[in-house]
């Protein structure tokens, strides 16, 4: 059980997610879908972020004087920025279990005995000796709040820990969704996995169009798909479903998306493809990994992992606290698709104070358009210069499919 600083500081994360996601001028059944997932989105989400580290650090042009803001998630992404060198990564986040999990991240990079024992619990992730290498090597270096997440158990009564001896990336609400989209596949005779055995981006189209695509036809996946809990596990709360879907029944919607990561990119080349079609990373000594997990990349990051920490807030209150003119890069993921127009007004005030000359935000958004303009005034927007064009082909670029949109403002000289 965690001590009462750790379990008021987890309480005062939850309200501002409640806060964040709830609605309160929506109709009673609609703020009873966002405070359920509010509640869930308090756990585990991602073991894994699912937005593409690589575009983004094309899109950010990572000097040696950067300092990065992000928010964490699963943790990927801020570790793989440190592979550009940067002054400074600080990753935020209000989800205890990803401050955590992030946490641990850094500690395996710090104090795991070598690259070895990174992949076996971040790549493997399912060996029986991998609690061993968290007790020898992690335990002791995290901080109170983390060590005890993970030695605490879950709503099964499971150790968290344990997950990474049965598939860390099975786990949280993005893995289940996963496992369930599995299972309704297979019960319509359709194996995920084997798209990727397909040699060439021909192949990995013949067999979408062929085995994946006529599920989405189906009346059962039609009705599942067009309810918005269902999409929970993708991270997507109520508020984000109506923009992510357009216009279009939800089905087509991700139809569309899922045929863009199955399609477009050749999955002896796109780890995200494997998450989604094998439920965790290819095992073999040349499948495509995130950056950070990459045995080239292990003893830079090492040297670096200094650079990098993993705090508990949102990303407006830690841009309160910083200096006038002090940050470079920031990643703001699709939080503000949750955000109404107060909310992003207040971030993007913080925002532009904190803003060096150069500056650079990204996010990214579940409809294909930018959500800034007409939201958020345009004393502040007007400072930023955007190019819609360059937006379009950042999101064809990305490997992970899930978004519409891919968004990159400069700070105006």
């Amino acid at each position: 059980m965690l001590t009462a600083p750790a379990e008021a500081l987890s309480t005062r994360a939850g309200d501002r997610i409640a806060a964040a996601v709830v609605r309160d001028s929506a109709p009673v059944t609609e703020r009873l879908l966002d405070r359920l997932f509010a509640r869930l989105f308090q756990g585990l989400v991602y073991a894994q972020i699912w937005e593409d580290p690589v575009v983004d650090m094309a899109a950010l042009e990572i000097a040696p004087d950067s300092r990065i803001v992000t928010i964490a998630s699963g943790g990927c992404n801020a570790l793989s920025y440190l592979t550009a060198n940067p002054a400074e990564v600080i990753a935020v986040d209000l989800n205890a279990a990803h401050v955590a999990l992030g946490r641990l991240k850094l500690a395996a990079l710090r104090h795991l005995p070598g690259h070895e024992a990174l992949r076996s619990l971040f790549v493997a992730a399912d060996r029986p000796d991998n609690v061993a290498l968290y007790r020898t090597w992690l335990r002791p270096q995290l901080d109170e709040d983390s060590r005890r997440y993970w030695d605490g158990r879950d709503g099964l009564g499971r150790q968290r820990i344990a997950g990474f001896t049965r598939g860390i990336y099975r786990r949280g609400l993005l893995g289940r969704f996963i496992a369930l989209a599995h299972l309704l596949a297979r019960l319509h005779g359709i194996d995920p996995r084997d798209i990727l055995t397909a040699r060439s981006l021909a192949e990995q189209r013949a067999i979408f169009s062929a085995r994946f695509a006529p599920l989405f036809e189906r009346g059962l996946i039609r009705w599942l798909t067009a309810q918005p809990a269902s999409l929970f596990g993708l991270g997507i709360p109520p508020a984000q479903y109506s923009a992510l879907a357009g216009g279009q029944p939800m089905a087509a919607v991700l139809r569309q998306r899922l045929e863009k990561l199955a399609c477009d990119f050749p999955v002896a080349a796109n780890y995200f493809a494997w998450q989604a079609f094998a439920r965790g990373y290819g095992q073999a000594p040349d499948a495509p990994l995130p950056p950070w997990l990459e045995a080239r990349q292990f003893a830079a990051l090492r040297d670096r992992i200094d650079r990098c920490s993993v705090r508990q807030a949102s990303m407006t209150e830690f841009l309160r606290g910083e200096p006038a003119a002090s940050l470079d890069r920031y990643v703001l993921l699709d939080a503000q698709d949750w955000m109404t127009d107060l909310q992003l007004t207040a971030l993007w005030t913080e925002i532009t104070r904190t803003a060096r000359p150069g500056a650079r935000v990204l996010f990214r958004t579940a409809g294909e358009e930018t959500i800034l303009p007409g939201r958020v005034p345009h004393n502040l927007l007007g400072r930023w210069a955007y190019s819609a064009d360059e937006a379009r082909d950042l999101i064809r670029r990305d490997r992970s499919s899930i978004y519409g949109g891919l968004h990159l403002y400069r700070l105006a000289p």
